[in-house]
This record gives structure tokens, sequence and C-alpha cells, in this order.
């Protein structure tokens, strides 16, 4: 296996598609080998600028990162696009339409489309994500676009991927911009009001206007683009590429790894936490219920039992 994985990893630094496709379906496996070939492109990070467009179903999502995709490579740029899915909680397959969605960049060999499927959550898919990224940064990608479902937590939890944040907003908002959810909000590097020929398209920009800070502590831009007519994309783009640069190299995805450590040693806690055969957490719970201890007591104590169970 060593030997195939250094040829592979030898075609995916030369710029092989067929390599590239084959190391991203290694990179989905989570397998032993997935790390041998993580460990193996380090090396190659760190190039490519990630950029992740979120916001609610509706908004022109898919529209808008194929308009994007294709402003992009009119400045010359390759373009890596992860689109995550959807997928049935029952069968955890997945519609996969953004490759449909993505069809006219088929003949394209400046751009390579991935669906991912959510499989209900993101919290395996953040790294199944970030594996993904980090292949396509080893091929020599200038650009990752991550495309969210637009529901849930993956709409948040973005942030722990993209180097630049976009949450995309349909118009017509109306009063309740908390319809977005904060969180997402607060999030975003540049805010996109989609759609913008529709009447109310000035009035949804207007209330976005006045969340003024963003991830970066500055004030968030909020442009207006018609996806579907090239309208705004330009400058959607220059914007992408100022923020981009005001990162830098040694900042754009330091923060990555570190979250995604974070969000697994939390989930690996969690399966030992929810564990039906350790006495130590069924012992706690009684010992709340009695006034024995309180809750921040407790929680410390079953983390240490966590932590013990963890290293045997």
């Amino acid at each position: 296996m060593r030997t195939s994985l250094d040829d592979l990893v030898i075609g995916l630094r030369a710029g092989n598609r067929a390599a590239l496709a084959r190391a991203i379906t290694l990179a989905e496996n989570n397998s032993p080998e997935t790390g041998a070939l993580l460990q193996q492109i380090a090396p190659d990070l760190g190039r490519a600028i990630v950029v992740g467009f979120t916001g609610a179903p509706g908004a022109g999502k898919s529209t808008l990162v194929g308009a994007i995709v294709k402003s992009l490579r009119e400045r010359g740029k390759t373009v890596g696009v992860i689109a995550v899915d959807p997928s049935s909680p029952l069968s955890g397959g997945a519609v996969l339409g953004d490759r449909i969605r993505m069809s006219e960049h088929s003949d394209d060999d400046g751009v390579f489309v991935r669906s991912l499927a959510s499989r209900g959550h993101l919290g395996g898919l953040s790294r199944s994500a970030s594996h993904v990224i980090d292949v396509m940064d080893a091929y020599g990608m200038d650009y990752i676009v991550l495309e969210t479902v637009g529901a849930g937590q993956s709409e948040v939890e973005v942030a722990d991927i993209a180097d630049v944040k976009i949450v995309v907003c349909a118009p017509g908002l109306g009063d309740d911009v908390q319809a977005i959810k904060a969180g997402i909000l607060e999030i975003a590097d540049i805010l996109v009001v989609n759609k913008a020929d529709n009447p109310l398209a000035e009035r949804t920009a207007r209330q976005l206007e006045a969340r003024t800070t963003g991830s970066m502590g500055r004030k968030v831009p909020v442009m207006k683009t018609i996806a579907l007519e090239g309208v705004g994309l330009d400058d959607l783009t220059s914007q992408i590429e100022t923020i981009a640069a005001l990162q830098g190299n040694e900042e754009k995805g330091k923060d990555r790894p570190r979250k995604l450590l974070k969000t697994a040693a939390i989930e690996h806690l969690t399966q030992i936490l929810e564990r039906d055969d350790i006495p130590e957490f069924e012992e706690l719970a009684v010992k709340i219920v009695t006034g024995e201890i309180n809750f921040e007591r407790a929680a410390a104590e079953a983390l240490r039992v966590a932590a013990k169970k963890s290293g045997k």
C-alpha cells in the first residue's frame, strides 16, 4: 500500500485529475490510509483560499456558487468545489444535485466538483470536508468553494473550515432578520442579498447593514447580486480576494486544525459519556438527584472518568 500511496501523492502533486479523484475518495474513508495520505501531503497545504457559502434554503446559493466559479475562472484561477448535499436520515443517501447544477463546468479542467452527503449532521462531515479541502489544496487549486446544505448546525460550523465566509440571503426578510439565525450573521465576512432584482432586496440589504461587525472584527460588507444574470459577481469576487489578502498566508487556515481537533475531542468524550456500561456515570446522576453533588462538580468528575476510560 505504501508504494501505491506514494504514487498517488506523486500524481496528485503533478496535477493528475484521476489521482485527485482517488485521493478524495481515500480522504473521505476515514481509514488508516486516510491518515497516511494526509501526513504525506501536509507540507503542500496552506496555499488555497477556502470560501464557504451558507444561508437559508431558497436564497440561490447553488446558482451563486456556479456564477462565482465562472468569475474566478475568468480571472485565471483554478477552483475546487465541495457541495454538501442533504442526505436521508434513513438511507443516508444524498441527492447530490450540485453536480447537476455545476454541469456547465464539467469540461473545464480548471474546475473539480465533489459532492458530500451531510448524513444528518456536520460533526463527522467537518473532518471529511476538511480532508477533501486538504487534498484539493495539495493538488494545487487556487480556490476551494464549500457550499453547505443551508440548514442546521452546518451553517455555523462552516466557520471552522472556511477562510472567507459568505452568508447568502433572500430578499423579503421583513423585520424578521433573526430568521437566518443570529449565529450565522455573526460568522459572515460578506453578506450577500441574491436575487437583487426583487423589489424587497434593497430593504433587506439595509436591515443587514445594521449588523456592523463580523468574524474579523470589522464592518461586514453587504453586497447585492443577481446570480442568474451575472450582476454583482465581479464586485463580489474582488471582495473575496480582498478579505483573503487581509488574512495573509500565515493566518489562512491556521485555526482549522485546532477547531476540528476540539470538535473531534468533544465527540469522542460524548460517545464515552453516552455509554450505558460505566457505573460511575449512574452514581453521579444519583448523587445529583439526592443533592450530594452539583452539576458542575458532577460534570468535572464525569469528564475525569471519561478521560480515564478513553485511555484504556
